[in-house]
């Protein structure tokens, strides 16, 4: 970001949120995506035997729900769904990577980067494409747009026709990010850090 802003030239950053991550996880692609990341079949098997007939209840105000099963998403609060999610999320982004080589990710959290408005866009709308296939989703009211160094009239990013919001910066993994290539104060340090 600093050759950016440094240079004086305009990088198109889209943060995308994914709606309820972990929720959204179809376990017919987590066995699949373990699989291809070579994962052995036998520990493929014990983690199919974790999944299989999960069942909950949900509590409310009058009382719980009678016991029903659970046949898509990550188990809330296990210490394996962080490293399941990774796998489909590595898997997910090999195939869109290839087209789009300029994409950070830690967990859900996913910063897709250009030279170009039309190229980041592009970009986004192959990462929902991607997603979508795999039963997973982009928020669109989450999901938002900052070029660093802006010319005027750079313009918006759509998703689908629609705007995605444009911001001046963004939090991301704990540091402010700035659209004049700046980090906030705290995260100085971090962010120029090479």
């Amino acid at each position: 970001m600093e050759k950016y802003r440094d240079g004086q030239r305009e990088l198109h950053c889209v943060f995308v949120d994914l709606e309820k991550a972990y929720d959204r996880v179809p376990r017919e692609e987590l066995w699949y995506c373990m699989r291809k990341s070579g994962v052995a079949e036998k520990y493929v098997r014990v983690v199919q035997d974790m999944y299989e007939r999960s069942r909950t209840v949900v509590r409310c105000a009058v009382g719980q729900t009678e016991e029903f099963n659970v046949e898509v998403g990550l188990h809330q609060g296990s210490a394996l769904s962080p490293f399941l999610f990774a796998i489909v999320m590595d898997q997910l982004s090999e195939e869109v990577r290839q087209e789009s080589p300029w994409t950070i990710m830690f967990a859900d959290d996913i910063v897709i980067c250009s030279e170009s408005r039309e190229q980041v866009e592009e970009n986004l709308e192959r990462w929902r494409f991607a997603l979508e296939r795999r039963g997973m989703k982009v928020s669109r009211s989450k999901t938002e747009y900052m070029c660093v160094n802006e010319r005027e009239g750079s313009g918006t990013v759509r998703l689908q026709g629609e705007e995605v919001k444009k911001v001046q910066e963004f939090k991301y993994l704990g540091s402010t990010v700035q659209s004049n290539g700046e980090c906030g104060k705290e995260e100085a340090l971090s962010c120029d850090s090479e």
